[in-house]
């Protein structure tokens, strides 16, 4: 029997490099058999800029997978990935967590995966701006003297010399949001 190789287009609402390229790294280890393009379309989260609960951050990743299906409705794939910020109920240094949502929909049956990054603390002199109103990628940049990290190797990878970079950061979370498209005869 001849192999024929399946071409799939993802949708991802970013124009983000970091976030287009984490995506397709994940459906790629995912889907080893599939091509796979990608498109990055800016669409509106429908959150604050700068997500401060995880379910605000959940909601911002969902609301861009499904404005994406909206303003592209032709592909076969539509992800949103959306990074938020939580404090922590205790008064310890190091309350404010970082995490990111990943929400991925298909176009044939419906289906939306959805997982969460690793979460981990940011310092204090971050967790101030933020709390104070900045984003946190304008945060970073402010207290690590960069510019326009949240394009490269992001809060993750400022704070673990690169160990963890952004992309990679991602790439589990979207492979783990891909669980219900690689077992489709499972009900999740």
């Amino acid at each position: 029997m001849a192999s024929t190789t399946t071409s799939k287009q993802i949708v991802v609402a970013s124009k983000n490099p970091v976030k287009i390229a984490a995506t397709l790294k994940g459906f790629q280890r995912m889907f080893p058999n599939i091509t796979c393009t990608t498109l990055g379309i800016s669409v509106p989260s429908g959150v604050p800029e700068q997500p401060f609960t995880d379910a605000e951050t959940l909601q911002g990743a969902l609301n861009r997978a499904q404005n994406a299906r909206e303003q592209a409705p032709e592909g076969d794939y539509w992800v949103g990935l959306e990074g938020g910020v939580e404090d922590t109920p205790d008064q310890t240094a190091g309350t404010l967590q970082s995490f990111a949502w990943i929400v991925v929909i298909d176009h044939e049956g419906g289906r939306i995966g959805k997982a969460r990054t690793a979460t981990f603390y940011q310092p204090e002199e971050v967790a101030k701006l933020v709390r104070g109103g900045m984003e946190l990628g304008h945060a970073d940049d402010a207290v690590f003297g960069r510019s326009n990290s949240k394009q490269s190797n992001g809060s993750v990878g400022l704070l673990t010399g690169d160990v963890i970079g952004r992309e990679a950061y991602y790439v589990q979370a979207v492979i783990l949001a891909l669980i219900p498209f690689k077992n489709g005869t499972l009900s999740f």
